[in-house]
This record gives C-alpha cells, sequence and structure tokens, in this order.
C-alpha cells in the first residue's frame, strides 16, 4: 500500500500545485472584475412588453413608466456593478425594486431591434422582462 501511495503523491503534488486557489484549473480564467462596460454618468433606457413598461436610469433615479402613466414615477435606486453585468435597487411604494441589467442580445419581439442589454425588473413579487439601450449602447436594425 505504501509503493502505491508513493507512486501517486508526485500526482497529487502536481495537481495541487497547479491548481487556482479558488480549486480551479488553470485556464479557466474568471473576471474577477466588477462590470464596466456601462459608465457610471450613462443613462440607461429600459423597455418591456406584457405588460408593456419602460423608463430610464440616470444620476441614481430610475423613471419607471407605464402606458397608464407615461409621465413616470421616480424611485431613487443605487448602483451595484457585479462580475456578470449592473443592478439598481430601491423601493416604490412600499415594495423592494431591483433591477438586473446584463450584457446580452435582446429582441422586444415586436421589431426588428436587437439591443444590446437584457434587463429583468422586479417589484415586490412581480417580475418583468425587457431590453436595455443607452447612448453609448445603442439598439441595432432600426
Amino acid at each position: 500500500m505504501n509503493r502505491y501511495f508513493a507512486m501517486l503523491a508526485p500526482c497529487l503534488v502536481l495537481f495541487a500545485c497547479s491548481a487556482e486557489p479558488d480549486g480551479q484549473l488553470p485556464g479557466n480564467i474568471q473576471d474577477e472584475q466588477p462590470f464596466a462596460g456601462i459608465a457610471e454618468n450613462e443613462a440607461i433606457s429600459l423597455a418591456g412588453t406584457e405588460p408593456f413598461w419602460g423608463g430610464q436610469i440616470s444620476s441614481g433615479t430610475f423613471n419607471y413608466t407605464t402606458p397608464e402613466n407615461i409621465d413616470g414615477k421616480a424611485v431613487a435606486v443605487t448602483r451595484f456593478a457585479g462580475r456578470g453585468g449592473l443592478s439598481f435597487s430601491g423601493e416604490m411604494a412600499g415594495k423592494a425594486v431591483d433591477i438586473a441589467i446584463t450584457p446580452a442580445e435582446c429582441s422586444d419581439g415586436m421589431s426588428d431591434a436587437i439591443y444590446p442589454f437584457t434587463v429583468t425588473l422586479q417589484i415586490g413579487d412581480e417580475q418583468r422582462n425587457g431590453c436595455g439601450w443607452s447612448d453609448r449602447h445603442p439598439a441595432t436594425g432600426r
């Protein structure tokens, strides 16, 4: 038994030396930096269907619009840059508001436009999906 361990030990040492601190093997390099694809001063436009909703996030405020309220409702939000996108959190009428913005092609299903971001809007227990864009990252195919 000791002879088998003696033959296996160098392999275990090589594996342990080649593993990353999080246990990943070399070559599985993960981006450890927060998402920087949308600048902090960049206004982000959002739109979704079924039900229709929209808005814009700018300077710490999400202006949430619906067909019933085209002027919108201003919601103070805080920004968090994660590793795969952005999120914004706030509160509206006693309900938590959370917005997740992820870089990925998005279609509104109603036009030929392709947007650069997918968006998930959570208001309390209700989830809405949509697309996002900005002046620096516009929709294409309009």
